[in-house]
Order: C-alpha cells, then sequence, then structure tokens
C-alpha cells in the first residue's frame, strides 16, 4: 500500500497531520468494504491487519532497529544503534537488550532515528527485544504487530 511508504518519517510529527494520513487509511478501507462513514472503522482496519498509522510508523522504526542489531541494516543506520551496555556500565537492563538514545535539544532532532529508534525499542515488551537473530525476523514482526494491536 503506497500510504505505507516512508512512513518511518512520521515519528514525531504533530497529531493534527498524523490525523489526515489516519483519514485517508479510514477511507480506504471504508472504499474496500463498502462500509458507511458513521460505521466504527476499527474492525475493520482489523479485519484488513492494518495497524492504525501512529502504530504502523512505531512498528516500521521497530523493524529498522531490529535489522541494525541483527547487522542486516544498511551501515548508516546501524551505526546510530547501541546498546545500553556497549557504553561501559553493566546493569541488570543490559539483559533486555536497551538502547541508548543520545540527548537532543530540538524536538526536530528527536524525530531522527538516533533518537526514535532507540525510544521506541526501549518502549516494547522485554519478551520482544530478546528475538535476537535475523533468522528470527518474522517472528520478531508478528510477536511486534500483535502487540501494537493489543495497545
Amino acid at each position: 500500500m503506497w500510504l505505507d511508504w516512508c512512513d518511518s518519517l512520521l515519528y514525531g510529527v504533530p497529531e493534527n497531520l498524523l490525523r489526515k494520513v489516519q483519514s485517508v487509511q479510514n477511507a480506504a478501507a471504508r472504499l474496500l468494504t463498502n462500509t458507511r462513514r458513521r460505521d466504527h472503522i476499527i474492525p475493520v482496519l482489523r479485519q484488513f491487519h492494518w495497524l492504525p498509522v501512529q502504530r504502523r510508523v512505531e512498528f516500521k522504526i521497530a523493524c529498522l532497529v531490529h535489522q541494525s542489531l541483527a547487522s542486516t541494516a544498511p551501515k548508516y543506520l546501524s551505526a546510530d544503534i547501541h546498546l545500553a551496555s556497549e557504553h561501559g556500565r553493566h546493569l541488570r537492563s543490559s539483559s533486555y537488550r536497551s538502547l541508548s538514545a543520545p540527548r537532543t535539544r530540538t524536538t526536530f532532532g528527536d524525530r531522527s532515528f538516533t533518537v526514535a529508534g532507540p525510544r521506541v525499542w526501549n518502549s516494547l515488551l522485554a519478551t520482544l527485544r530478546q528475538i535476537t537473530s535475523y533468522g528470527q525476523f518474522t517472528e520478531f514482526r508478528r510477536h511486534l504487530k500483535t502487540h501494537l494491536f493489543r495497545a
């Protein structure tokens, strides 16, 4: 779906802009199912296994981080992702594969993959973060999508 293209760039944008993209997704779902405008759209989105736009953005970023940790993402992305234990301090949380996010001074900086990736990754369940290898990528995606549907 073209609506899905480059949606990880939508991380951190204002809510009113996300609502516009969400309304396009809702209209596409209504068109495909011939659902009336007054009917609730969430069951229709679940029928197609479509995540809402905000969750889809988080899904894409988490998948990119997983690929970066598995060393299958491009080098320019993998170079920006660092485990919290790589900075010399071994904490109990290091067994949960937490990532360190640099501090930024602007909201524009907060939207960069260097900051957004670790924030989204650290917000996931610890069991999701334990899926490590790229061979388990489809399992990771399946569990992540289930988690985001429930959230």
